[in-house]
């Protein structure tokens, strides 16, 4: 039993890194932009779809974690702005239902594009696991890539983010925006650049998580899908908006589905979203959300 909880914990850690890695991006856009960008799972899908073929493009294998990271970067810094200045732009100020039947719309479409650029047929490069080798734990061999270099990068994504939004000026113009957009605008900050800057780093996350899980997993079409549903059930368990509670909240449900996978295999799939209702029906507001008065 010892054994299986921590074959259980180890399984569950790596899959919380790269779920976070998504809800981090989603929940930051919210919180700044005030958006659930339901095209967020897509740019996951394209820095997955980006990152297999850089990495077989790379051919030597001491190249593939260098493409993984030019992939990441690549998507965010394209795809950021242009969706961002292309067209969220246009709807701040508009009904959130119609912002988010904007976002599917994108979506939608940024979906057959994937298919139309990399085609229908599974897609898979895994060089940088093999790179990286294999560690043992209580005789079972796991692959240090998911065993350690996907909760680290995961980790450094927090403490950079957190460090970047309480230390730099940039990041303390970001936090401010978010609490009062209107007095932010008053005192002249440039609301616009930070929208572009937030939605970009949020971009850039996504893919970056999408570019980390493409070498553990077939690439097929719809893999932006369910990410993007997990993500949803993070960010609502966590509390819109909230940082380190999405991290929190990434690993309690990492760490669920990992034991039910062991102990309960039929709860697999709705472990997360049983664990989102629970959090909900107590808290409406997450677990580490808070009540927001508004004028009306």
């Amino acid at each position: 039993m010892g054994l299986l909880l921590l074959l259980a914990t180890l399984d569950g850690l790596a899959y919380a890194a790269q779920l976070f890695m998504v809800a981090v991006g989603l929940t930051l856009v919210f919180g700044v932009l005030k958006i659930l960008n339901v095209a967020h799972g897509s740019l996951f899908a394209i820095g997955a779809y980006l990152a297999s073929t850089l990495v077989g493009l790379a051919g030597a294998p001491e190249l593939s974690l260098l493409a993984l990271a030019l992939a990441a970067m690549a998507t965010g810094a394209v795809m950021g702005p242009l969706i961002e200045r292309g067209l969220l732009a246009r709807i701040y100020e508009k009904e959130h239902v119609l912002q988010l039947l904007v976002t599917f719309a994108l979506f939608m479409i940024l979906e057959d594009v994937q298919k139309l650029v990399w085609g229908v047929q599974p897609l898979f490069e895994d060089a940088p696991v093999r790179l990286l080798g294999q560690v043992e734990v209580g005789g079972i061999f796991y692959t240090a890539y998911q065993l350690l270099l996907l909760p680290g990068v995961a980790a450094v994504a927090l403490v950079a983010l957190t460090w970047f939004l309480r230390r730099t000026l940039l990041g303390r113009t970001i936090v401010a925006v978010t609490h009062d957009r209107e007095a932010a605008t008053a005192i002249g900050i440039d609301v616009r650049r930070v929208h572009l800057v937030t939605f970009t780093i949020g971009a850039g996350l996504a893919a970056l998580g999408g570019a980390l899980a493409a070498p553990t997993t077939s690439l097929v079409p719809g893999i932006g899908v369910q990410m993007i549903v997990l993500s949803f059930a993070v960010v609502a368990t966590a509390g819109l908006g909230q940082i380190e509670g999405a991290a929190v909240t990434a690993l309690l449900i990492g760490l669920a589905r990992s034991l039910a996978v062991y102990f309960a295999p039929e709860l697999e799939v709705v472990i997360p979203y049983l664990l989102m209702v629970a959090v909900l029906l107590v808290r409406p507001a997450g677990l580490f959300g808070r009540t927001v008065l508004q004028r009306v």
